[in-house]
């Protein structure tokens, strides 16, 4: 990949890690809200690998209380505790959408997770009824900055994200 593609990022996860973050997207938006994770893990210059992923309840248990996603500071805190003690860095962001548009809404593009350029956010369709194996669907968003967006996939395909067997 080069810079001229639109950006140099891409992410990897194991596929029983990736099943798990699907599988648990699914079963806390329990079909009719949103959901969603931070991606933890190291980045290696452009390439970043997936270790751990942290549900938005297990840091803030009111995050899924309005239909949407409100994640509060104290979930922020915890997160960051979690980085500092085990020595990883948030890789992605991630949550669900009801329906197939893997777009950004205005709430998403005004209000990212972590405000730093270069940032990635997933958003998965059908609040994550989708293969766990899979990641066709997945939109792929990279921050730019301002509350502008770069999106990195077409056609439900995107070589952003590459989930491997270990």
């Amino acid at each position: 990949m080069s810079v001229s593609d639109g950006g140099t990022k891409r992410i990897t996860v194991g596929l029983w890690l990736w099943a798990r973050l699907v599988l648990g997207l699914r079963m806390r938006g329990e079909g009719r809200r949103e959901s969603g994770a931070f991606l933890l893990g190291k980045w290696n210059g452009v390439s970043g690998k997936v270790t751990r992923v942290v549900f938005y309840d297990a840091l803030d248990p009111n995050a899924y209380q309005h239909g949407i996603i409100t994640f509060h500071g104290k979930g922020l805190a915890a997160l960051w505790a979690i980085c500092r003690g085990a020595e990883l860095e948030v890789i992605a962001d991630c949550h669900t959408h009801g329906n197939a548009n893997t777009g950004q809404s205005a709430m998403d593009q005004r209000n990212p997770m972590i405000p730093e350029v270069g940032h990635i956010g997933l958003i998965f369709p059908f609040f994550a009824h989708m293969a766990p194996w899979s990641t066709r669907g997945v939109g792929v968003h990279e921050y730019l900055g301002d509350f502008r967006w770069r999106r990195h996939d077409k056609n439900g395909h995107s070589d952003r994200i590459l989930v491997t067997l270990w």
